[in-house]
């Protein structure tokens, strides 16, 4: 049983002893989702490297209290969201990013990096609480309940700062939120 296995199902998690373990087997099961979620964050590579490191610290610190909760993934998420918030308000940046361009082609590797970036980019100038919400549902496919109880808040705000969240993001990206000719349905013109 590999170590995300043993995290998700629970193995070895109830000995007092065993607490160091749990932790290095939840840091190799969950880090890469963490960082996946840091980086588009923070929109930086070092900057969601720091977040990580700064989020697994804090964890360590209160382990074999987070690890008797029932949902220690969303503890250590909330933990994260809220050193990106701090961050956030630290270093809010006011230049803005120009985001423009035509869609990559599908075979196009360099232009799907770019078009990558642009996202991040898109994001890092939504509004905090509307990027935190869009990065849980999309990259970490949380449901609207779920986001809302990490964040505190009721699930239709969750809605609505995603529908406010994807609005702006589509009207950054016109060409890609427009239906190809390939999904349009027949008879529609």
């Amino acid at each position: 049983m590999d170590l995300a296995a043993k995290w998700a199902t629970g193995v070895g998690r109830t000995g007092v002893g065993s607490s160091e373990a749990d932790f290095h087997g939840f840091v190799a099961a969950r880090s890469a989702a963490l960082f996946r979620g840091a980086l588009v964050l923070t929109g930086s590579r070092d900057a969601a490297e720091d977040l990580v490191q700064e989020t697994l610290e804090r964890v360590c610190r209160k382990w074999r209290t987070i690890s008797t909760k029932d949902a220690p993934d969303a503890y250590v998420r909330r933990i994260m969201v809220n050193l990106a918030n701090d961050r956030w308000r630290r270093f809010r940046r006011t230049a803005q990013h120009p985001v423009a361009g035509e869609p990559a082609d599908p075979g196009d590797e360099y232009g799907r990096i770019d078009s990558r970036d642009q996202l991040v980019r898109a994001l890092q100038q939504l509004p905090m609480r509307m990027r935190t919400v869009v990065v849980l549902r999309y990259f970490h496919d949380l449901s609207d309940a779920e986001i809302a109880a990490d964040l505190k808040i009721s699930p239709s705000t969750v809605r609505s700062q995603l529908a406010r969240g994807i609005g702006r993001l589509r009207s950054q990206f016109p060409a890609l939120s427009d239906p190809s000719p390939q999904q349009l349905p027949e008879g529609t013109r």
